[in-house]
């Protein structure tokens, strides 16, 4: 991949990150400046993670966000590796998948997809920090309209709009969903990167390769296929951006942690919505 979010090689373990406490986390993220900060940073504390370690200038900052970097990585490449034994991934590396999955993946997809516009929204509204709140509400103005695609996708496989406009939240839908809203509710939810960062690695680094891979073992157009192909060429322009948020003067050890476990709990509940389709 061209952003370097997304170059580091790597096992799916790693040292574990310790999550601070709720109020380390919360006077840290007060401390994120409704401008820009100058070169400078933030003092670093010494916890047992690695993540904890540096200084107190921008070289401090900079090992901090080389460090939130690989362990996001980290998670990543468990995430990736466990979708592989989702039984609908796992139909599709297979060469099983019918047209019935991919139906039935539409329909699941599409409820979080409209949500997805909601929390970013919801999250610009909670920021304090001009520069995210506005790359939050530009992200929700690219990507509101992206269910229409699956709809336009749903019929063009032969369904009927009415019961993809229909079709209800599965269990995995539902908890990732209040999850992320949860998140988005309070004050500066920057630990939302992390969340960011595993649904549009989802875009850049898998959708385009399902979308082939459907196309193939289904014989189907590319405009049959439009929300995944889509997906899959333009969301490389969402991770460059979130890189920079990443290596932003202002990450504290803290905080990096926070977008670290979000990113986590994200990773599981987007498994368990693909699990979760029938």
């Amino acid at each position: 991949m061209d952003s370097h979010i997304f170059q580091e090689d790597g096992g799916s373990g790693g040292t574990a990150i310790a999550e601070s406490d709720n109020q380390s986390f919360h006077n840290s993220v007060g401390g994120i400046p409704p401008t820009p900060l100058q070169k400078g940073g933030h003092e670093i504390q010494s916890l047992d993670s690695t993540l904890f370690q540096g200084g107190g200038d921008s070289g401090g900052s900079a090992d901090v966000s080389a460090e939130l970097l690989r362990q996001l990585m980290l998670v990543w490449l468990t995430f990736e590796r466990e979708l592989r034994s989702v039984p609908i991934v796992k139909r599709l590396h297979q060469g099983t998948f019918t047209l019935e999955d991919y139906k039935a993946m539409l329909r699941n997809l599409r409820p979080q997809v409209v949500d997805g516009a909601r929390w970013i929204t919801r999250a610009a509204s909670n920021m304090t920090n001009f520069e995210l709140r506005s790359h939050l509400i530009s992200h929700a103005r690219d990507e509101h309209r992206d269910f229409q695609m699956l709809e336009r996708d749903y019929v063009a496989v032969g369904g009927e709009l009415t019961e993809i406009l229909h079709a209800e939240q599965n269990i995995g839908s539902e908890a990732l969903s209040a999850f992320i809203f949860q998140r988005a509710s309070r004050e500066n939810p920057i630990d939302l990167l992390g969340s960011i960062f595993i649904v549009e690695g989802l875009g850049n680094r898998l959708a385009g390769q399902w979308s082939e891979q459907i196309r193939q073992i289904l014989s189907l157009q590319k405009a049959q296929v439009s929300f995944l192909s889509y997906h899959g060429e333009n969301d490389e322009a969402h991770v460059q951006k979130l890189d920079a948020f990443l290596n932003a003067d202002w990450m504290t050890p803290e905080i990096a942690a926070r977008i670290v476990k979000t990113a986590q709990v994200t990773a599981r509940l987007y498994r368990l919505q693909l699990e979760e389709i029938q």
